[in-house]
């Protein structure tokens, strides 16, 4: 365990996560999305592997117009959790990006610890600004950055994380977390909750 994980991390992450409503895989009327932007309407409850990925080497540019290389973004030594999205996406992206809000919740002060990371897969309308916005709007904090870019640093990096489907209306959902540099990623595809990421987050730290 890293020095920047105290053991109070864990308990607090859990019974928080707990007591958040499992409303994260739901819209915010409640109803259920489509799993698949162009496909059923089936609700796809998430599925668990492990993987290593290499990460390339691409520039991409954070929320605030910085500009920075994927590797160095998230080998910064904080336990990442990772999805893609676009802003002007209405199914899948804006239901993964509640509960990114959520796990923030679920965190509570110990969020600033873990570093949320939402590429977008349209980085041709997705500008910082847009991307500042859209942050705003589903109440993205400090610790959540999104990044855009472009299309080829974009494409690799969905590439690199095997999210690549060839076309942004046949994104699926699935989430990527890593507890630290070096350290296997752990890859949910279908609609992670947030208690379902804030369990795995406390299994990775546990285990480093």
């Amino acid at each position: 365990m890293s020095r920047s994980a105290h053991p109070l991390f864990f308990s607090a992450l859990v019974a928080a996560a707990l007591a958040l409503p499992a409303r994260a895989a739901r819209g915010e009327d409640g109803a259920e999305p489509p799993c698949h932007h162009g496909g059923s309407q089936e609700l796809k409850r998430a599925r668990r592997s492990t993987a290593d990925y290499v990460l390339p080497r691409v520039p991409l540019v954070r929320d605030d117009g910085k500009v920075v290389t994927l590797p160095e973004e998230l080998d910064d030594g904080r336990p990442v959790v990772l999805d893609f999205v676009f802003t002007t996406c209405t199914t899948i992206c804006p239901v993964m990006s509640r509960t990114f809000a959520q796990l923030q919740q679920a965190l509570g002060r110990d969020r600033d610890r873990v570093h949320l990371v939402s590429i977008s897969i349209d980085p041709e309308q997705d500008t910082p600004e847009r991307l500042r916005a859209y942050g705003k709007r589903m109440g993205a904090g400090p610790q959540w950055r999104l990044y855009t870019g472009t299309v080829e640093a974009s494409v690799a990096a969905q590439r690199a994380f095997d999210a690549w489907r060839g076309d942004k209306m046949d994104h699926t959902p699935a989430t990527f977390l890593r507890a630290g540099p070096g350290r296997r990623w752990v890859r949910l595809d279908g609609f992670a909750t947030a208690e379902e990421l804030a369990r795995e987050l406390r299994e990775l730290l546990a285990a480093r």
